[in-house]
């Protein structure tokens, strides 16, 4: 921001020299310095508690939109169920059966076909 070079130091040192004089010179320097060093360490408190904020800020919309995911993938979810259990009840109906009262796994065990099972065992030649 702003730019000051060597020569520009100079002549402030030349004027504080003659302004303050040399016996009180050291000690203003020195008082100077201790308020730059304060000034700086609040200066970087100020920027660590606004970077924390902000990141507080996106961690709050993160955990706000993954809610907002999670309650429509559980509509989502729950209205595929819904479907289902009235697609079940219609061809249970269709099929002049039932269906209130029966376990959903129960309905869905009878209306898959039966597969073959196999034993495993393989019949082995010797040679």
């Amino acid at each position: 921001m702003f730019g000051i070079d060597f020569p520009e130091l100079v002549v402030i040192a030349v004027v504080a020299l003659i302004v303050i004089g040399p016996e009180h010179l050291p000690k203003v320097a020195r008082t100077i310095g201790h308020l730059w060093g304060r000034a700086q360490r609040y200066v970087n408190g100020v920027k660590a508690d606004i970077s924390r904020d902000m990141a507080l800020d996106e961690l709050r919309q993160m955990q706000d939109k993954m809610q907002q995911e999670a309650s429509n993938l559980e509509q989502s979810v729950s209205h595929a169920s819904n479907d289902l259990e009235r697609q079940l009840n219609a061809s249970a109906s269709d099929a002049g059966t039932a269906v209130a009262g029966v376990p959903r796994h129960e309905i869905i065990e009878e209306t898959q076909p039966e597969l073959p099972v196999e034993t495993g065992q393989k019949k082995t030649t010797e040679i």
